[in-house]
C-alpha cells in the first residue's frame, strides 16, 4: 500500500509522515503493524471527540438507514440540517441566526467573502499579515504569506493585508471596506492570541465605517479554546461567523452564519448566489448535531480549560521556550525549526504524535481531542519530555 500511497494519490509534500493506518478509536490511531500512537494532533484540530466518538458513529448509522444525498442544498427540507442549524443559533449571539452549511471551512470563507461584498456594495477585504483561511482562490486572496501567494496569483483583487495586533493598521478599515477578516487566534502563524482589546477595537472601528466583520473560527470554534467559540473570550460578536474542522466530530464539514437579513442578500441579484451540490448533507450533517450536543452538554468546554493547565504544568524543559494558545490549541516554541523537526519525528517513533504548524516553524502543534483524559495527556508529556531531554543531551 506505501508504494501505491506514492503513486497514485496525490501528495502534498515530498516528505508525507506516510502511517498506514489500519484502526483509530478515542485517543489513539493504530497502525497496519498494530503499533499504537496516543493522538496530540486530531486530525489537525477536527477530530474534537476524538476518534469514532460512540455517538457520532450512532447519528452516522442511524442516519444510513433513512436517505443519503437527496437533492442540492437548500431545495429539500432535510431534519439533520434544519435542527443543526437551529441548535447552532441557539448558542450564538441574537445577530448570528442563519447558517449556511458548507463542505468545509474555505469553502465557508469563500461564501463569507461573497457575503460581505454582496451586503455592503464594497469590494475591499482586509485580512491580517500571517493569515491563514484556506487554500481555494478565494481563500489564498486573504491569506498573509506571500511565498504561497506568488505561485498561484493573479487571486482577487482589492484584497489587502493590515498586521495582526496593529492598533495603528485600524486605521486602513475604511468606507471602501466591504470586511475585514481575521482568525479569532492566529492558527497557521504560530497560534497568536489577540493583545490589548484588539478585536473589540477592530469591531468598533467596522462599525464607524460600515464595514462588515468576519472571524474565522474553524480551528478555535467548538469547545477547543475553553468557550464553544474563541471570540467569546474576547468581548467581540462578529457579522459573520466561520466554521469547520471540530464541527463534524471528524466528518468533513464547514459553516457560515450571518444574521438573516445579511444571509438573504444571497437569494436574489443574483439567485443562487452561493451554491453547493453536498453542503448540508445529511449524514455529514447528522455527525455534526451529535458532536455539538456533546461539546455543549457535558462538561468538556470547561473541562479544556482545566487539561491546558495539565499541559502547562507538565510541559516544563529548557527546548521549550513558551507555549502559546488557549484550551486545547497549543503550541510548544522551540528555538530552531531543526529542533521542532526532531522533536515530532522522534516522538512518532516513540508513539506520540505531533505535528508542525504551517507558516511558524519553530513550533509545534499540540491540539488533542477534547476528550482526551487526564492519564492520556500525562502519558503523552512523559514520553515527550524524555524525547527533550535526549536532544538536549545530544546537543550538549
Amino acid at each position: 500500500m506505501l508504494d501505491d500511497f506514492f503513486t497514485y494519490q496525490a501528495q502534498t509534500t515530498p516528505h508525507p509522515l506516510a502511517l498506514e493506518i489500519s484502526l483509530a478509536k478515542g485517543s489513539y490511531i493504530y497502525d497496519t503493524s498494530e503499533k499504537k500512537y496516543l493522538d496530540f494532533i486530531a486530525g489537525v484540530s477536527a477530530c474534537s471527540l476524538g476518534h469514532r466518538h460512540p455517538k457520532v458513529v450512532q447519528a452516522v448509522k442511524n442516519q444510513l438507514d433513512k436517505y443519503l444525498h437527496v437533492m442540492v442544498y437548500g431545495e429539500f427540507i432535510q431534519q439533520p440540517a434544519v435542527e443543526l442549524t437551529k441548535l447552532l443559533a441557539s448558542h450564538l449571539p441574537e445577530n448570528l441566526t442563519t447558517t449556511y452549511l458548507t463542505n468545509s471551512g474555505t469553502e465557508a470563507i469563500e461564501g463569507s467573502i461573497k457575503l460581505a461584498r454582496r451586503t455592503t456594495n464594497r469590494k475591499e477585504i482586509l485580512y491580517a499579515d500571517k493569515a491563514y483561511h484556506g487554500n481555494t482562490m478565494g481563500a489564498m486572496s486573504v491569506m498573509g504569506f506571500e511565498e504561497r501567494r506568488t505561485a498561484f496569483e493573479p487571486l482577487i483583487p482589492d484584497c489587502h493585508s493590515i498586521r495582526f495586533n496593529s492598533e495603528k493598521d485600524l486605521q486602513l478599515i475604511t468606507k471602501k471596506t466591504a470586511a475585514v477578516i481575521l482568525e479569532t487566534i492566529q492558527g497557521g502563524a504560530g497560534f497568536i492570541l489577540p493583545s490589548d482589546n484588539y478585536l473589540e477595537k477592530v469591531r468598533k472601528r467596522c462599525n464607524e465605517v460600515g464595514a462588515l466583520l468576519i472571524l474565522d473560527e474553524v480551528q478555535p470554534g467548538f469547545g477547543r479554546t475553553g468557550k464553544l467559540f474563541g471570540f467569546e473570550h474576547y468581548n467581540c460578536i462578529p457579522d459573520i461567523l466561520v466554521m469547520g474542522k471540530g464541527m463534524g466530530g471528524g466528518m468533513p464539514i464547514g459553516a457560515f452564519t450571518a444574521s438573516e437579513e445579511h444571509m438573504r442578500n444571497l437569494q436574489h441579484q443574483p439567485k443562487l448566489g452561493h451554491i453547493t451540490t453536498f453542503g448540508g448533507n445529511p449524514v455529514i450533517a447528522s455527525a455534526a448535531l451529535a458532536t455539538l450536543k456533546e461539546i455543549t452538554e457535558t462538561s468538556l468546554i470547561s473541562e479544556t480549560l482545566e487539561k491546558e493547565k495539565l499541559f502547562r504544568s507538565q510541559l516544563i524543559h529548557p527546548l521549550i521556550k513558551e507555549i502559546r494558545g488557549k484550551g486545547l490549541m497549543l503550541a510548544l516554541m522551540v528555538e530552531t525549526p531543526e529542533i521542532a523537526s526532531e522533536i515530532i519525528l522522534t516522538c512518532k517513533e516513540r508513539g506520540l504524535l505531533l505535528f508542525w504548524l504551517l507558516f511558524e516553524t519553530k513550533a509545534i502543534r499540540i491540539t488533542p481531542p477534547l476528550t482526551i483524559s487526564e492519564e492520556e495527556i500525562k502519558e503523552g508529556c512523559a514520553i515527550l519530555l524524555d524525547v527533550l531531554t535526549s536532544i538536549q543531551e545530544k546537543r550538549n
